[in-house]
C-alpha cells in the first residue's frame, strides 16, 4: 500500500518500491555449456586462472590445529565450523568455500527505545545487505572482499574480458591471519571475533540506514557478541551494539534535543549463494516485475547493454516430475515458497494473513505448479529450538507494534540472477486504522458494516487478507500495476453480476482499494467491494514463473515470452501500467475505471451521502470529536484524490510499451475531447465551490476553517494545471497535432471562464472564490518571473530535485504574459462595476498585482 508502501530503503528504501546468473568459476572452468547461464565477471585475482593456494604444510606463524582449537572449545558444525573458545569465535573455512559468493543480510533483532524514524528502526527491519567472498592471499592470510555485480564480460577468450576484469577489482574490506589449518589441511581457521565486535557495514548497518536513524560510532565497551551459530548453508551472528545517537531538531525557542546512546541487538545472516545461479529471465516493461541489473560488454558488439533481470523465486519440479510438467500436468515444486507467521501476531488475525498468502496458489497453478506457496505458523521453541525469525533461510510476515499505518513487502535476491531467496513482510499494527478509514470513506454507502468506528473481527480480517495478498505479490517480484483499473469500463463497476465475475480491477497489485463507483441500490457489497488476485496477477505469475525447458538461455526465452505477451495484450485487461509514470492518466493510484470524470462523479455522490451521517457514524461514547475530525479529513482527502485523477488527463501522455511486432504508437497525447471534459468537470465540481464539504455542525466541532478546507482542495489542482510542465506538454502536443490538440491558450481560457466567471457576470465574489482567483493570478505571474539562476538550477539538479522547463525559453512565458495583459483590462473593468465593497477591494488588489508583475519598475 503506498501507504502500505514497498520500502526496502526507498527509503531503500520501491519497495516500494524497489526499483547479476552468472557463475564465479575459475577461467579454466568458464567455458559456457549449452543451457547454462553465463559467468559473471569476478574479482580479478579470483579469475586469473590461479587455483586457490593450498598449503603444503604448516607455515611460519601458523600453529597446529590442536594448539589453536583446544578440547575446551565449544564446536558447532555447518557452513563454516565455528569454535567458541573462551570469549573468542574462530571460523574454520573449507577451501571449497573460498571464492564462493555469500549473501549477508543484516537485521535488527531487538530495537532500541526511541530509535524509530518513520517506518524504520523496528525489530525485524533489514538494515544492510552485501555479497562477500573469502579468498586466500599471500602470507597465510584470508581476505574478505565485498563483491559488486554491476559489469560483466562472459567470453574469456576475448580481449574485452581481461579489460573488464582489470577495471573491476573487488575491494578487500578485511584481512585475517590464518591461525591454523584444518586437521586434514582442507581448510583454514581464522579468528572472527574482532570483526564481529567492530563497527562495519558488511555485518551491520548500511550507512544510509545508520544516517536515517541518526546513529554515530559504535561503543565497544558497551557492546558484546551474543552468539554465532552454524547451519548447513548459513551462519547466524548475533551481537548487541551500542551507538551514539544524535538528538532531534530544536523546538522553537529551545536548544536542540540532547543526544544519547542507542543499544540494539543485531543479527547477521551469511547465506551461501548457489554455485550455479538460477537462469535469469529478462525484464519486459509490459509485465511489472522488480529487477536487478548489470552492464554487459558482450551483448552489443558496438557498445554496451544494460541487462535487467526480474526478481523471482526458483521453482523447479520435484525430481522425476519434469516430463509431467512438460505435458501440462500440475506438479509440486522441489522447494515451495513458505511464509511463517510471526508468533507475536494476534491470534485473531493469523488465519487471515495465512489466507492472503495461500490465495496465490491459483496463480501458480496457471504457471504449472500446485502447492507452490503456503503460509504456516512459526514453530514454537518446543517444536523447533533452532528456528529463528532472523534466520535468513526463512521468510516471514513480521508483526510490528507500530503506530505507522502501513505494511510493506521487500525481498532479498541473488544479484547474479534475480533469484529471490527470502522475504520479511513488515506488518505494522496500525495498518488496521488505515484500512478502517479507507473502507469507511469508499464503502460505507454500500456496506453498513463500515458505519462503525470499530469494525467486526470478520470485516477487519477480510481487509487484512487482501492487504496480505498485495504485499505477498511484492515478495513474489511483482510491482504495482497502477494501470489495471483503467481497463474496466466505469459503468460495469455498477453491474452486480459483472463485478462478481470480474472484480472492480484486473489486478490486486493496483491501488484500487474498494469499489467507490458502486452506488446504494446496485446490490454490490461485502467481498465484491474488495480487491482480489485477478486476471493480470495470474498472467504475470505465469509469465515470470512458467518454465521453458526448450529455451537454453535467457535470450532464447525472450522470443517465446514476447510472443506470449503480444498475444495476451490483445485483451486490454492484461495491460500493465507502471507506478512511476507521471504523465499517463491511466496509471494512477487510488483510481477506478476507464474514465476518471465518470468514476469521480460517482465517488462524489457517495461522499455526499456520508457527510450528513458523519457525526452519527463516527460517534464513540465517552470520547470527544477527534475521530470525527479524522474521518472528516479522510472524506476531504478522498474528494481531493478524485480531483487529482481528473487533473492528470490535462496535458496527459499515454505510454504503451511495445515491441516491433506490435502496431501503433508507444506515446500518444490524451485526446482533446477528454482533456476538455476534464477541465469542465473541475470547473463544475471543484472550482465552483464544493459547499457540500462545509457542514457547520462538523466544522464547529473539529475546528477547521471553511475557506482553508476548500482552498486546500483547489490550490494543488490549479497549480498543477497551470504549471510550466503541463503547459509545455500542451505546447508540444500542438506542435505535433496542430488543431487537433488541446492548446495551452485554450486551457487557460477554459480555466478563466470557470475560476473568474464573476468578471463577466458582475456577481458578488465570496471569500472562497476570492482565494481561488488569487491563486489563478499568482500562477500566471509565476510563469513570467525571471528564471532562477543557472547555479540554483544546477544545485537543484545535483540534489535530485525535479527541474521543470524554463517558461522563458518556451511559448509558455509568452502565453502567460498575454493572458495577464488580457486579464488586466478585464479585472479593471470588473472592479469599476463591482456589486459590493469586498469584491471591489479584491479586484483592485488583483489589478495591482498584475500591473506590478507586468511592469516591475
Amino acid at each position: 500500500m503506498s501507504k502500505y508502501l514497498e520500502c526496502k530503503f526507498m527509503l531503500a528504501m520501491a519497495g516500494v518500491i524497489c526499483f547479476s546468473s552468472l557463475t564465479t568459476m575459475p577461467v579454466s572452468a568458464q567455458k559456457k555449456k549449452k543451457g547454462e547461464p553465463a559467468p559473471v565477471a569476478a574479482a580479478k585475482d579470483s579469475v586469473a586462472g590461479k587455483p586457490p593456494m593450498v598449503p603444503g604444510g604448516p607455515k611460519p606463524g601458523v600453529k597446529k590445529f590442536s594448539e589453536v582449537i583446544t578440547p575446551k572449545a565449544k564446536a558447532d558444525s555447518g557452513l563454516f565450523n565455528i569454535y567458541k573458545q573462551d570469549d573468542r569465535f574462530l571460523f574454520e573455512i573449507s577451501d571449497t568455500l573460498l571464492g564462493r559468493d555469500i549473501l549477508v543480510v543484516n537485521r535488527i533483532s531487538k530495537s532500541a527505545a526511541g530509535l524509530r524514524a518513520m517506518m524504520l528502526g523496528y525489530g525485524g527491519d533489514q538494515i544492510g545487505e552485501n555479497v562477500i567472498r573469502f579468498e586466500k592471499g599471500p602470507n597465510n592470510r584470508i581476505f574478505l572482499k565485498n563483491i559488486s555485480y554491476s559489469e560483466i564480460s562472459k567470453d574469456s577468450t576475448q580481449p574485452m574480458f581481461n579489460s573488464v576484469m582489470n577495471s573491476n577489482l573487488q575491494p578487500i574490506v578485511a584481512a585475517f591471519d590464518i591461525k591454523a589449518f584444518s586437521k586434514d589441511s582442507t581448510g583454514s581457521v581464522i579468528d572472527f571475533t574482532d570483526y564481529i565486535s567492530g563497527d562495519n557495514d558488511v555485518l551491520y548497518f548500511d550507512q544510509r540506514m545508520k544516517s536515517a536513524l541518526k546513529l554515530g560510532a559504535a561503543q565497544p565497551d558497551k557492546s558484546y557478541i551474543v552468539d554465532a551459530k552454524a547451519y548447513p548453508v548459513n551462519i547466524e551472528i548475533k551481537a548487541v551494539k551500542t551507538y551514539t545517537k544524535s538528538g532531534g531538531p530544536a523546538l522553537p525557542g529551545m536548544p536542540p534535543a540532547a543526544g544519547g546512546n542507542a543499544t540494539v541487538e543485531l543479527n547477521s545472516s551469511l547465506v551461501l549463494l548457489p554455485k550455479k545461479p538460477m537462469q535469469p529471465r529478462y525484464f519486459d516493461p509490459r509485465v511489472g516485475y522488480f529487477t536487478t541489473s548489470l552492464t554487459d560488454f558482450d551483448v552489443d558488439p558496438q557498445g554496451v547493454k544494460k541487462l535487467q533481470m526480474i526478481t523471482r523465486w526458483r521453482l523447479e519440479p520435484k525430481d522425476g516430475d519434469m516430463e509431467k510438467y512438460k505435458r501440462g500436468e500440475l506438479v509440486e515444486p522441489k522447494k515451495p515458497i513458505v511464509f511463517y507467521i510471526d508468533p507475536a501476531t494476534p491470534q485473531k488475525w493469523r488465519s487471515y494473513l495465512i489466507q492472503g498468502v495461500n490465495d496465490w496458489q491459483a496463480a501458480f497453478e496457471q504457471a504449472g505448479f500446485k502447492n507452490a506457496i503456503v503460509a504456516k505458523m512459526a514453530p514454537t521453541k518446543e517444536e523447533d529450538p533452532t528456528w529463528s525469525l532472523e534466520d535468513a533461510r526463512f521468510s516471514a510476515i513480521v508483526y510490528k507494534p507500530s503506530d505507522i499505518p502501513n505494511a510493506s513487502g521487500p525481498h532479498v535476491h541473488d544479484p547474479r540472477s534475480g533469484e529471490i531467496l527470502e522475504s520479511h513482510i513488515n506488518w505494522y499494527h496500525n495498518v488496521m486504522r488505515l484500512l478502517r478509514n479507507w473502507y469507511f470513506v469508499q464503502a460505507a454507502p454500500n456496506d453498513p458494516r463500515a458505519r462503525n468506528m470499530e469494525f467486526s473481527d470478520e470485516l477487519m480480517g477480510e481487509l487484512i487478507r487482501f492487504v496480505s495478498s498485495h504485499e505477498v505479490g511484492h515478495t513474489l517480484g511483482l510491482r504495482h500495476n497502477f494501470g489495471s483499473s483503467s481497463t474496466y469500463p466505469v459503468e460495469k463497476l455498477r453491474d452486480k453480476e459483472w463485478v462478481k465475475k470480474n472484480g472492480h480491477a484486473a489486478s490486486i497489485m493496483d491501488y484500487a482499494r474498494f469499489n467507490y463507483v458502486a452506488q446504494p441500490g446496485d446490490g454490490i457489497t461485502g467481498a465484491d467491494l474488495y480487491p482480489r488476485i485477478n486476471y493480470y496477477d495470474k498472467w504475470a505469475i505465469e509469465w515470470g514463473y512458467k518454465l521453458l525447458p526448450n529455451a537454453p538461455d535467457p535470450e532464447a526465452e525472450r522470443a517465446i515470452l514476447n510472443k506470449w505477451t503480444v498475444e495476451k495484450l490483445k485483451d486490454k485487461k492484461y495491460w500493465f501500467g507502471t507506478e512511476s509514470n507521471p504523465d499517463d492518466p491511466r496509471s494512477q493510484n487510488e483510481d477506478l475505471g476507464d474514465n476518471a470524470m465518470k468514476a469521480s462523479a460517482y465517488g462524489i455522490k457517495n461522499l455526499q451521502m456520508i457527510m450528513p451521517n458523519l457525526m452519527s457514524w463516527t460517534k464513540v461514547n465517552n470520547e470527544g470529536y477527534s475521530t470525527l475530525g479524522e474521518l472528516y479529513k479522510e472524506v476531504s482527502n478522498q474528494f481531493g484524490r478524485y480531483m487529482g485523477h481528473v487533473a492528470k488527463n490535462v496535458g496527459g501522455i499515454y505510454e504503451t510499451p511495445k515491441t516491433v511486432e506490435q502496431e501503433g504508437a508507444v506515446y500518444e497525447y490524451v485526446p482533446k475531447a477528454i482533456q476538455k471534459e476534464a477541465v469542465q468537470f473541475l470547473n463544475q465540481q471543484l472550482f465552483t465551490t464544493p459547499k457540500w464539504l462545509l457542514n457547520k455542525d462538523i466544522l464547529s466541532r473539529v475546528g477547521a476553517d471553511a475557506p482553508g478546507v476548500i482552498l486546500s482542495r483547489q490550490e494543488g489542482v490549479l497549480n498543477k494545471l497551470m504549471s510550466a510542465g503541463t503547459l509545455n506538454k500542451l505546447v508540444n502536443g500542438e506542435a505535433l497535432n496542430g488543431a487537433q490538440a488541446y492548446q495551452a491558450t485554450e486551457l487557460l481560457n477554459d480555466l478563466k471562464k470557470g475560476v473568474c466567471s464573476e468578471l463577466y457576470s458582475h456577481q458578488p465574489i465570496d471569500v472562497f472564490r476570492r482565494n481561488l482567483q488569487k491563486v489563478y493570478v499568482s500562477n500566471l505571474i509565476e510563469l513570467i518571473k525571471p528564471p532562477a539562476s543557472n547555479a540554483s538550477g544546477a544545485l537543484a539538479a545535483m540534489m535530485g530535485m525535479a527541474v521543470g522547463p524554463n517558461p522563458a525559453k518556451t511559448d509558455v512565458g509568452s502565453i502567460a504574459r498575454a493572458q495577464l495583459n488580457i486579464l488586466k483590462n478585464e479585472v479593471r473593468n470588473a472592479a469599476a462595476a463591482a456589486p459590493d465593497n469586498m469584491s471591489r477591494y479584491h479586484l483592485q488588489d488583483l489589478s495591482e498585482r498584475i500591473n506590478k508583475a507586468l511592469d516591475p519598475k
